[in-house]
């Protein structure tokens, strides 16, 4: 594997190119301390990599009995290209992918733009739901409030447009060449 990787290392990095390995774990038998996990096929992967991420599902979203996603933690392990040891958490839909919803409550909740009251959330003093999968139902109802929030958030980090207008705005200016 590490042959393998210095001769690739190269070509990769001429080519401009982002290669994806994808790695399980095992478990060490008989370790006392530290962490007994540890990643099949050696050491040359965690060496020759520029970002390592630990991806965990953590929760089941359910609706009844019904599997919907789910939540899922990513931990930054290594990163050379930017500060390691960050981490995040999101909803992972089934049939849709990441969810903008769940993260619009999450951020707006952290930035104090929606207020949390024990399980209760509101906004501008409008409650919103209990629990935070009724607050993304309630918001899946109300595009417009949705709308609101999310612009509050981009004001917040000075992002005041949206990704189709960024999208628009490239177009229209290559046109112009």
């Amino acid at each position: 594997m590490s042959q393998a990787l210095r001769k690739l290392a190269g070509s990769i990095n001429k080519s401009k190119t982002i290669t994806i390995f994808i790695n399980q774990l095992r478990e060490k038998v008989g370790v006392m301390f530290g962490n007994p996990e540890t990643t099949t096929g050696g050491r040359a992967l965690k060496f020759y990599a520029s970002v390592r991420l630990d991806v965990r599902k953590i929760d089941v979203i359910k609706q009844g009995d019904t599997m919907l996603g789910s939540r899922t933690r990513v931990k930054v392990v290594k990163n050379k290209v930017a500060p390691p040891f960050k981490q995040c958490e999101f909803d992972i839909m089934y049939g849709q992918g990441i969810s903008k919803v769940g993260e619009l409550v999450d951020i707006g909740a952290n930035l104090d733009i929606i207020k949390k009251s024990g399980a209760w959330y509101s906004y501008n003093e409008e409650r919103l739901g209990q629990g935070r999968e009724n607050v993304k139902q309630f918001f899946l109802e109300n595009p417009e409030l949705m709308n609101e929030v999310e612009s509050k958030v981009r004001e917040y980090f000075n992002i005041n447009t949206s990704p189709i207008e960024i999208a628009k705005t490239d177009v229209d200016d290559s046109k112009d060449e």
